[in-house]
């Protein structure tokens, strides 16, 4: 264990630790208002207003109607249901589905799946900084296009996009086509960090995750604006207006919720402090360690994330000789961390395998500090040097 006086947490884009407040708004639905919000006796009716409320504490916030808010198990399945859902409903007009080559497995997987099915999809490139062209967007379109999923800010290098500045574009091709194209957003990690909007935004399809915000796992929310073409991927009882089936969970819809609004009330003071630690962690980072790269955009991108790749290292002995001082970060997404495989993000911006395979990302959360960076900034250097002066496996062998 670390001689660290105490454990340091900069793992935020992978989960984040859930609020005090967010807690104990929870508690009451796991215990004395258990019942079940389909039911129509008293007991059940406490639970069907505490979802009732959350629905429009959300939809206030995202500036969406109530009706467009659904409640799923969290970012991968809101991600899910909005490509298979819209791309089923939508077959009829037209197999043609254009992404981008980073996004999150929970998009790009689907796009595999649907493409058995026989659908057609385009893999839109980045540039250096890990940017999406809207040029290139519209040049993908074709006409049998019906649906485009380009996330907000990715999770890895944390480069935000050109989102409404897309959608604007698209919308104008689409009526000049008289074609339906519908437009889907995963805002997993920039909710909280950023304004999330929909109508500012203008997408069809939005999806969030409430562990990313303080928030509990295995609850998520899919937007589906009002009028979008949309089969159901979970059949059941017809719970969420016939889109997404099975009893709801009330506790932790109620905590997502509460992290929603605490995450958009604390925002314009924490992002501000985000952004100065983010900045002076890469200052040190650069001032400390020769040969280390920065991943994503220098400016466009979400104010807790650092992303650096270093010449000479592999990710993993970073992190585990981080996780031996009692610091807590990654080397890419946690949903593929045990991949040895190099981050697919970081292959499309143009880092050969070896570079992206000594990548570390840190993002940063509301309780970091100062003194976090400097216990960092004190390990970090010394760490990758240790690293560095080893013989690789390759050279053993």
């Amino acid at each position: 264990m670390s001689s660290a006086d105490r454990l340091i947490y900069m793992d935020h884009s992978a989960t984040t630790p859930m609020r005090e407040e967010v807690l104990h708004a929870m508690l009451p639905y796991f215990s004395n208002s258990y019942g079940n919000p389909s039911s129509i006796y008293t007991l059940a009716q406490e639970a069907r207003k505490a979802v009732d409320e959350s629905r429009e504490t959300i939809a206030k916030i995202l500036g969406a109607r109530i009706s467009e808010i659904v409640f799923t198990s969290g970012g991968t399945e809101s991600d899910n249901s909005a490509l298979k859902g819209t791309a089923f409903a939508l077959k009829s007009l037209g197999n043609h589905i254009i992404t981008s080559s980073i996004e999150h497995h929970a998009v790009l997987h689907t796009c595999h799946q649907l493409e058995e099915f026989g659908f057609d999809v385009s893999y839109v490139p980045v540039d250096q900084f890990g940017l999406i062209d809207p040029t290139d967007v519209l040049d993908a379109i074709t006409d049998q296009t019906i649906l485009i999923s380009l996330m907000l800010a990715n999770n890895e290098i944390g480069t935000i996009q050109p989102i409404s500045e897309i959608v604007q574009l698209v919308k104008h091709e689409s009526l000049k086509r008289n074609q339906t194209i519908v437009i889907h957003t995963d805002a997993v990690q920039a909710a909280g960090l950023m304004e999330v909007n929909v109508r500012k935004l203008g997408v069809d399809l939005l999806s969030l995750s409430a562990h990313k915000l303080y928030g509990p796992k295995g609850a998520g929310i899919l937007f589906i604006r009002r009028g979008t073409p949309f089969e159901p991927q979970i059949m059941g009882g017809g719970q969420e207006r016939q889109r997404r089936s099975g009893t709801e969970n009330v506790p932790s819809i109620v905590g997502m919720a509460k992290a929603l609004d605490l995450a958009v009330s604390e925002r314009e003071v924490l992002v501000p402090n985000l952004v100065r630690l983010r900045d002076k962690t890469l200052r040190g980072i650069q001032n400390k360690i020769p040969r280390a790269h920065l991943n994503g955009h220098p400016v466009k991108r979400l104010p807790n994330n650092v992303n650096v790749s270093f010449e000479d290292v592999e990710g993993e002995p970073i992190l585990l000789g981080l996780d031996f001082s009692g610091i807590y970060a990654s080397s890419g997404s946690a949903c593929s961390s045990a991949s040895l495989e190099p981050s697919h993000v970081l292959l499309a911006i143009g880092r050969v395998a070896e570079l992206a395979q000594g990548s570390l990302r840190i993002t940063l959360g509301r309780d970091n500090s100062d003194s976090d960076v400097e216990q960092l900034l004190e390990v970090l250097p010394s760490l990758v040097k240790k690293l560095r002066s080893m013989p690789s496996l390759s050279t053993l062998n």
